[in-house]
């Protein structure tokens, strides 16, 4: 994996709370807060800092469009920020994903390392399938009785995708402080 493994390990004590609860407030309320997106970002831009500091790591090179652009990578990051909230938006307006899904995962997309993508890609679509079974399981069995009145289980064609997203960072940064670089 990309991502450094002393940066996944800072990242992750700040950040797997906020998975639960996003996880957690989606399959009750079918809404991903818009302070749990806020604090996921908030940790990267101040926990960043700390961890892949700008003015002492190298600058790399990447493409913004047609032009070359040297940044560190702390911005890089930031940068990846901005790209899924737009792509987000698009997705939201088609009707894809619901607008909390879409300001998750640009809040979470910094914590994403580039070379890692295709890692993450698996780690989402497993989580995905995991998490629906568990949750269409949970709804259609005894289970339910746990927390009778959540949102989620009421809405037929919809799923709390939140209980996905947080899972499947929350397993990237686990992960990228065991096999890190």
């Amino acid at each position: 994996m990309q991502i450094p493994a002393a940066a996944a390990g800072w990242f992750l004590p700040f950040v797997l709370p906020i998975c639960f609860y996003v996880a957690f407030t989606d399959m009750r309320d079918m809404l991903i807060k818009n302070h749990a997106v806020i604090a996921l970002a908030g940790v990267f831009a101040f926990v960043g800092l700390i961890v892949i500091p700008p003015w002492t790591t190298d600058w790399s090179e990447g493409w913004i469009g047609p032009f070359a652009v040297t940044l560190p990578p702390y911005l890089w990051q930031l940068l990846h920020i901005l790209v899924a909230l737009v792509i987000g938006i698009l997705a939201n307006a088609a009707g894809v994903m619901g607008a909390g899904d879409a300001k998750f995962i640009a809040a979470a997309s910094a914590f994403v390392w580039g070379g890692d993508y295709v890692t993450m890609m698996f780690i989402l679509m497993s989580t995905t399938l995991a998490a629906f079974v568990t949750h269409r399981l949970a709804k259609n069995t005894a289970m339910r009785a746990i927390a009778p009145n959540w949102e989620s289980w009421s809405r037929d064609k919809q799923f709390p995708m939140g209980f996905a997203l947080g899972g499947s960072l929350a397993i990237y940064l686990i992960l990228g402080t065991v096999y890190g670089s």
